[in-house]
């Protein structure tokens, strides 16, 4: 194992440590290794709260900021963070608007911020609402959920009600918001290799130089199936075959995100953007707005996944709505 880091068990606490000395716009609780936006809370608007697992850098904290979340809770490494953790969170974010937390579906995740939401209304009497993200068409369940898995819908997600709750937005049109946004998107991914997790020293699986995941999940869960290695035009129609069957985006303009696992160049990126482009012209589909880049990846997994958001003149507005945080920054 060759990473940047001192001690595996330290590498979270120490990358907080990172990010607070590169990023002035923030603040960090190191006791709770929670993000947050500096100017949080601000009077009459609702906070964001998000978090998961390490790992999957910029998703969270690299979320944190204008126009996105007001805070983020990092686990450790492909660990969901604690109760606690999001219920010092979600305290720290209210102004009195209330506070929406935006959840990936895996069980953990699901789970805890479930008893963070109790814990705060029992405590505070906070209002509190969740929306699930459960947007991987790749398999129905895997070893970390019930149900879909929520993947890249989640930085569209809160790119977009970060945008609204920055407008003034109540809770209860924002929680109606992201769930429409969550139902108008569909990702699948895969994997050319495995990562490491620090602690553990070696690759989570193994594969052959001439096999590739289909439908992989974020830490490194099987998908739906390992196949033979082909090009990238040929990757690209097997992640965007099951999208497209999955859900109708010829009906309105969409919002497409051709999103790094963490070891893939961007020259590859691009180049597999290519591929999809050609596949959503050939389908019918008008592309208003794109995302290429790593924005929720699994370490330093090499591999890719595809991202369709169906998206009305509304969701257009708002992602093209000023944001200002380490993994997006636009409009400033």
């Amino acid at each position: 194992m060759k990473k940047l880091i001192n001690d595996p068990q330290d590498v979270v606490a120490e990358a907080l440590l990172g990010i607070e000395a590169a990023r002035p716009e923030v603040r960090v609780d190191h006791a709770n290794r929670i993000v947050y936006r500096r100017d949080t809370p601000k009077t009459g608007k609702v906070g964001l709260v998000s978090g998961g697992g390490s790992g999957h850098e910029p998703l969270h904290g690299g979320f944190v900021g204008l126009g996105m979340l007001d805070a983020a809770c990092a686990g450790q490494i492909f660990t969901s963070p604690t109760p606690d953790q999001m219920l010092e969170a979600t305290k720290g974010v209210d102004s009195g608007a209330g506070v929406l937390h935006i959840v990936k579906n895996y069980t953990g995740d699901v789970m805890n911020f479930d008893m963070a939401a109790e814990l705060a209304a029992a405590e505070t009497g906070i209002t509190v609402e969740a929306v699930v993200v459960n947007d991987d068409v790749a398999v129905e369940d895997s070893l970390y959920t019930a149900g879909r898995r929520g993947v890249g819908v989640t930085v569209l997600l809160e790119k977009l009600v970060g945008a609204a709750a920055e407008e003034g937005r109540s809770l209860p049109d924002l929680v109606t918001l992201a769930r429409t946004i969550n139902d108008s998107g569909r990702s699948m991914g895969m994997a050319l290799t495995s990562c490491t997790v620090p602690a553990a020293a070696k690759p989570t699986f193994e594969l052959g130089e001439d096999e590739m995941e289909l439908g992989i999940g974020i830490h490194g869960e099987p998908g739906r199936r390992r196949v033979a290695l082909v090009g990238a035009r040929e990757i690209a129609e097997q992640l965007m075959e099951p999208v497209l069957d999955d859900l109708d985006f010829t009906s309105s303009p969409v919002i497409v995100m051709l999103n790094g696992m963490g070891g893939t160049p961007l020259v590859e990126l691009y180049l597999m953007y290519g591929e999809v482009a050609k596949i959503t012209d050939q389908a019918g589909i008008t592309v208003a707005r794109n995302l290429v880049g790593n924005y929720i990846t699994s370490l330093e997994m090499a591999g890719c996944s595809v991202t369709l958001l169906r998206a009305d003149q509304e969701l257009i507005n708002l992602w093209d709505a000023p944001v200002n945080t380490a993994g997006l920054r636009w409009g400033i």
